[in-house]
């Protein structure tokens, strides 16, 4: 065992003499020793029930005769980082997360480990960390929350709160309305219930064969999610046993799989940057464009928030992603799961209980997968939009550009009415350096839609968007404007085109103008110039390549 580097032989007196002053018995030198990373914080809806997980997994770990140490890595709620400061700081811990997970478990040789996650870069995080280490690794996702009441009508986080904040503006709900669906978007424990980022990453890992089957929907606050957890706990000692490391499961063909069914559920464009970031660290490249790719093979086979009708709660009581599974399975690749049986196999026993809320390859929702990578003159290295959660009107959409250089900006005069009809609504040096740190821009996107401009205006960014946002925002433009790309050098007035279905992003200006421009752009200082995000800006690598740090 690994284990054994600090446990065994007499050079090692001092390391147990440490050990035993843990609580360590003799016994417990026999047994794996289990490192179970927990994000439980009272600040994070979707990790505040976490306490009774990590008794679950512990009490598993134990049942199957290993040894858990229990250490924390920090989360944040992007929802209560979103629209000022603290968003800089939510894809960057991503990398702080996979390094402080690194350095724990390889200065004290950890057998294997259990990852108790749930929100939007903690998953990732905690999934480029296992891949890293290559040790027998589990997830274990804390569940979606339950949808919200108010009127007898379900809430959710976004259209509830960010949305509304835009049809307040309007008049077309009153203060006393907007107080009631504030107090009752969110009811409780759980990952906002639509598939946005935090739901989706769950799905993606369960796909990529990382937790136990039906891990990634079971509810927050079920027995279900207990029950799993203490099964993985156990498990995870068998796959220390078993030599079952975790690039044995995270292969060529699981990332595939993965993206496959985030396409045919319709995901958050952020797994764009999340599940390259993953196989990275298992010498795995996965191009922006295998996205696309898989997109146009794989039909979108559910109706989910934030462009849907259903929560997460309707996934799980259809099935779950084993049923997601079984309508897929003559397109997956067999691999590897931590369940200790192949993909395949799990596909096989799935059954989908509503065909309405999973359908059929034959009877889809839309005829491409939920993601669509654009190129054109304004995005050389492609951009992303979820194209499930974009009407048929906007799928082509020719407008003028009204350009900021911030999202506050955008946002004030989206609130002060001055965006329009016909105008494509462009916020840059929001990128990974530009920003620094990718802000999402749910906040400016659902403003949008509670304004009801969801049909008649566009917006473009080098940032990227919550799994919550819906219509035609494009995200992810790279070259970002911080590294000189296009977009830094559009103007207030020109023309652009979206045409969705061709893949194509253009601005219209000729190549001589465009490149008059480029030309004459010069570097702005960068924004912030001290700390983490100022050494993250220094090595942070674009968009297209899952903005992983060099």
């Amino acid at each position: 065992m690994r284990s054994d580097l600090i446990k065994k032989g007499l050079e090692r007196v001092p390391h147990r003499a440490l050990l035993y002053a843990t609580g360590v018995s003799k016994e417990d030198f026999d047994k794996p020793f289990i490192a179970v990373v927990t994000s439980y914080t009272d600040i994070i809806p979707g990790h505040i029930h976490m306490r009774g997980l990590e008794r679950a997994i512990d009490n598993g770990v134990h049942a199957a005769g290993g040894k858990p140490f229990f250490f924390g890595v920090p989360g944040i709620c992007d929802g209560i980082a979103m629209g000022h400061k603290g968003m800089h700081y939510s894809l960057a811990s991503r990398e702080l997360i996979a390094d402080m997970i690194e350095t724990i478990v390889s200065a004290h040789q950890f057998d294997g480990i259990v990852l108790l996650t749930n929100c939007d870069k903690i998953t990732p995080g905690m999934l480029m960390a296992a891949g890293r280490l290559d040790i027998p690794a589990i997830a274990v996702t804390g569940g979606p929350m339950l949808s919200g009441r108010y009127q007898m009508k379900r809430q959710n986080l976004t259209s509830s709160t960010f949305e509304a904040i835009g049809r307040f503006k309007r008049g077309e709900i009153t203060q006393h309305d907007l107080n009631c669906m504030e107090e009752n978007a969110c009811p409780g424990a759980g990952s906002c219930q639509g598939l946005y980022t935090a739901n989706t990453m769950a799905c993606v890992t369960e796909a990529l064969g990382m937790s136990l089957s039906g891990c990634a929907t079971a509810l927050a606050v079920g027995a279900k999610k207990v029950r799993i957890a203490f099964a993985s706990g156990k498990r995870i000692v068998g796959l220390v046993r078993e030599g079952v490391n975790a690039r044995k499961i995270m292969t060529k063909a699981a990332f595939e799989n993965a993206i496959r069914v985030d396409m045919a559920l319709g995901g958050s464009t952020n797994t764009v940057l999340h599940i390259p970031a993953i196989a990275n660290e298992v010498g795995i490249k996965l191009p922006v464009s295998l996205f696309d790719d898989i997109s146009k093979d794989t039909p979108h086979i559910t109706d989910l928030l934030p462009a849907g009708k259903n929560y997460m709660e309707d996934v799980e009581y259809a099935g779950g992603i084993p049923a997601v599974l079984s309508v897929l399975q003559r397109k997956l690749k067999d691999n590897p799961t931590v369940n200790g049986v192949g993909i395949k196999e799990l596909a096989r026993k799935g059954e989908v209980a509503d065909p309405e809320v999973i359908r059929t390859l034959e009877n889809p929702y839309h005829e491409q997968g939920g993601i669509a990578v654009l190129k054109g003159n304004l995005a050389p290295d492609g951009a992303v939009i979820k194209q499930s959660a974009v009407s048929e009107k906007m799928m082509q959409f020719k407008g003028v550009a009204k350009v900021f250089d911030s999202e506050e900006k955008a946002m004030a005069a989206i609130l002060a009415g001055k965006i329009k009809g016909g105008m494509v609504v462009v916020i840059r040096y929001e990128g990974p350096k530009g920003g620094p740190g990718m802000r999402e821009m749910l906040s400016p996107t659902a403003a949008i839609v509670g304004m009801g401009l969801a049909d008649s205006v566009a917006l473009i960014t080098d940032g990227r968007f919550s799994g919550g946002t819906q219509g035609p925002c494009i995200g992810h433009i790279s070259p970002e404007a911080g590294e000189g790309g296009p977009i830094a050098v559009v103007k207030d007035g020109d023309g652009i085109e979206i045409d969705i279905r061709q893949r194509k992003l253009s601005l219209l200006v000729s190549d001589k103008e465009l490149k008059t421009r480029l030309k004459q752009w010069k570097k702005p200082a960068p924004k912030i110039t001290t700390g983490y995000l100022r050494r993250y800006h220094e090595m942070v690598t674009s968009a297209s390549t899952g903005a992983v740090l060099k």
